[in-house]
């Protein structure tokens, strides 16, 4: 969601008007998964407040492509029209900003058996260090923060001419030089699709060299294995000409593409104290078949709850989210 999300120590519950029934789910991200599982939401009448402050992972990438009825379109494009869609229902709530605090209210007891008197739970939500809002259930929808390996001019062409997804960009390089430049085990299989779309280089960092199987299979695709480690990449960004290696040489080089290391940008998750998988990236929210965490009335979606990051994968997973988060306000 958001690159901005900060802890803080404290919340002020007494911002809270005691007069304000409570929201019946709070969405934390307003982007593929978010506003997917809102959108189910709002349709079933349920008052829903969804936080977001403009900041998706996506936002580097001029255009969105694989995504059904609006392939090429940009994503923050897509943001805007389903954030526009959504603001038609009458029973949504969007804040601008971020999450700073989340915990059991008050009025909840621990996290095992968190119920009100009424049998069920409620949340304390801190916005932007200031308000607080009371949900029922919370839908973690708040993406993941990129690590890019530290090469000069990778930042500077990230989400243009380095890229991380071969069905998401493969076909806007083909037939052109792509590098592949490897940041762990995972990177050769990143390598093996690309012929696909185009010559393709494996730069192993020196590090991530395959297995003698692996490097027979890319041989056979014709993948080139260079050992040598990128340490730079040339042309005037966002295009890219050519990288430099370690050894001097220079390759000519049209797409990078890599894996990067994934953290979560928002705190809220560990707050709550709801458990992590292990993923190639980095560590992703536990969830089970209905899109709920560890911890009950918790629910997640998207890159944040997945090792597999992808727009249709991240909008699908927000549908199963607002579907189980309905169905658990419904059945407990």
């Amino acid at each position: 969601m958001t690159d901005h999300i900060a802890a803080t120590a404290t919340h002020a519950n007494a911002n809270a008007s005691p007069d304000t029934p409570p929201f019946d789910v709070a969405i934390i991200g307003g982007s593929f998964a978010g506003l997917s599982a809102a959108l189910q939401l709002a349709r079933a009448r349920r008052k829903i407040c969804v936080i977001d402050a403009g900041q998706p992972r996506n936002r580097f990438a001029a255009t969105s492509h694989g995504f059904f009825g609006l392939d090429g379109k940009s994503p923050m494009e897509i943001r805007d029209i389903a954030m526009s869609q959504l603001r038609a229902y009458p029973t949504v709530t969007v804040r601008d900003g971020w999450v700073s605090h989340a915990s059991p209210s008050a009025k909840s007891s621990a996290r095992s058996t968190a119920a009100t008197a009424d049998g069920d739970m409620q949340f304390d939500i801190t916005i932007n260090d200031r308000d607080v809002i009371i949900a029922r259930r919370i839908l973690l929808a708040t993406g993941v923060r990129d690590i890019l390996p530290d090469i000069p001019g990778m930042t500077d062409r990230w989400g243009t001419t380095v890229l991380h997804c071969p069905y998401c960009h493969g076909y806007e390089v083909r037939d052109e030089q792509i590098g592949v430049i490897a940041t762990m085990s995972h990177s050769s299989h990143q390598a093996m699709m690309l012929p696909d779309w185009g010559p393709t280089t494996y730069f192993t960092q020196g590090i991530h060299l395959p297995d003698a199987e692996t490097h027979a299979a890319m041989i056979q695709r014709g993948i080139v294995v260079e050992n040598s480690p990128v340490v730079e990449l040339l042309g005037t960004a966002p295009a890219l000409d050519a990288v430099r290696l370690a050894d001097g040489r220079t390759l000519p080089m049209t797409a990078i593409f890599t894996g990067p290391k994934v953290t979560m940008p928002s705190p809220v998750a560990d707050m709550l104290g709801c458990a992590f998988d292990d993923g190639p990236q980095g560590p992703f929210i536990t969830v089970d078949s209905t899109q709920e965490t560890s911890v009950p009335g918790i629910f997640a979606a998207g890159d944040a709850a997945t090792a597999r990051h992808n727009a249709t994968l991240a909008s699908a997973a927000g549908v199963m989210a607002g579907v189980g988060v309905h169905q658990s306000l419904i059945f407990g």
